[in-house]
């Protein structure tokens, strides 16, 4: 089994190579589609909602993997390959006051209008009312995440490392909703 394993993540590598940005692309919209079945599974549900996962898969496929593609590219310029604490802290710093606003604000977005399909005047008031919270809660988590990417990861799999958190801290989320939920009942 660990042969087969070693072999697919060998020309995972490869395809990391050769095609970084599509495989950052797919691999982003095949994690956010399976977090959102184990999602789904987890919260309860008879039926997938194949449709919402397709949708996620999208939101994946065409903008967090190619928005973390070209985020990290432009870490590396900005900060001209440069390592050490103080260059991994201003990296964080600057994800965490730029991306991290813009991401929450564009998935909530995105999952109101196109994965709900909410009108607009009801997703400007979701946003309005929970984006702080969000945000808030994203900066207590997300800044380690990044750390330890910046640290530790080699540019070409900072996009795998950050989508396969992002995906279970979404299932982690999703329990959450799940757990007070069950308590109101």
């Amino acid at each position: 089994m660990s042969e087969i394993v070693k072999e697919a993540w060998k020309k995972y590598l490869t395809q990391l190579q050769l095609h970084p940005l599509r495989t950052k692309a797919i691999t982003a919209g095949v994690l956010v589609g399976s977090s959102d079945v184990i999602a789904q599974k987890i919260s309860g549900v008879k039926r997938l909602q194949v449709k919402r996962i397709l949708l996620l898969m999208l939101y994946g496929f065409a903008y967090s993997g190619p928005f973390g593609h070209f985020l990290h590219k432009l870490m590396d310029v900005i900060f001209q390959g440069k390592k050490g604490n103080t260059t991994v802290a201003k990296k964080v710093l600057l994800e965490q006051l730029t991306s991290s606003p813009w991401n929450n604000f564009f998935f909530m977005m995105y999952y109101g209008l196109i994965v709900e399909g909410r009108p607009w005047g009801l997703v400007k008031n979701k946003v309005r009312k929970d984006y702080p919270s969000i945000q808030l809660t994203a900066w207590k988590f997300w800044p380690i995440v990044g750390w330890i990417n910046y640290q530790y990861m080699p540019l070409q799999l900072r996009v795998l490392f950050h989508n396969f958190i992002a995906s279970c801290w979404a299932i982690f989320l999703n329990l959450k909703a799940r757990s007070v939920t069950a308590k109101k009942d």
